[in-house]
């Protein structure tokens, strides 16, 4: 090849490197212009960081009740696990309102609105404030129970409370716009599923149903 030729070969390669270079900086700099939108107050996303982490809270507490009022290892372990990680999901949620700057509450919005089945007042039932959650009835009668009594009723409770998170998550899943919390919520889908069938079957070696 001629010394012309490698030297236009140079520049012709110089000059495509630079019109990729700058194709590429534009492309950037327009996904950083518009961005992963942040979502606001009224989205799903953010109604479901708001009502699963009330939803949360109430399974972490009949853990721990039940935890008291049984020395069964198997329902201590089971109710240790979900405490943990439902703990730890609580936090997640309540972190990405804080990096949302939205408020936690939100008084403006009846719980469940987000999905479109708000829950006014108390029509859930004695404090129960979304589908699933424990009435106070029914937590007292699980701090006042002790051995196989507790551990069924807290089974049962938490079934319930369970098939209600199900039905939540999966209304983020569909609804949601973050991928990250799209994730988390089929993650609680699938793991609370299996649960659902794993204390079906403690229900039965306890001579109970759900």
């Amino acid at each position: 090849m001629s010394a012309r030729r490698t030297r236009y070969a140079a520049v012709t390669a110089v000059a495509l490197s630079v019109l990729f270079a700058a194709g590429a900086v534009t492309v950037a700099s327009a996904e950083r212009e518009e961005g992963p939108r942040t979502p606001d107050s009224a989205s799903a996303d953010a109604g479901f960081a708001r009502d699963m982490a009330v939803h949360h809270q109430q399974a972490v507490e009949m853990s721990f009740i039940v935890r008291e009022r049984t020395t069964d290892p198997a329902v201590r372990r089971l109710a240790y696990d979900i405490a943990n990680t439902q703990a730890n999901q609580r936090g997640m949620m309540l972190g990405w309102l804080d990096l949302w700057d939205l408020p936690k509450v939100e008084s403006a919005a009846a719980p469940m609105a987000w999905m479109g089945m708000p829950v006014t007042g108390d029509s859930a039932g004695d404090g129960a404030l979304m589908p699933g959650m424990a009435t106070r009835t029914q937590l007292d009668a699980l701090r006042k129970a002790s051995g196989k009594e507790a551990e069924i009723l807290y089974l049962r409770l938490m079934t319930a409370h369970h098939k209600g998170g199900v039905h939540m998550a999966q209304g983020c899943v569909d609804r949601c716009s973050v991928e990250v919390e799209r994730d988390l919520a089929q993650g609680m889908v699938d793991a609370q599923e299996s649960e659902i069938a794993l204390m079906a079957d403690m229900l039965r070696k306890r001579g109970a149903t759900a």
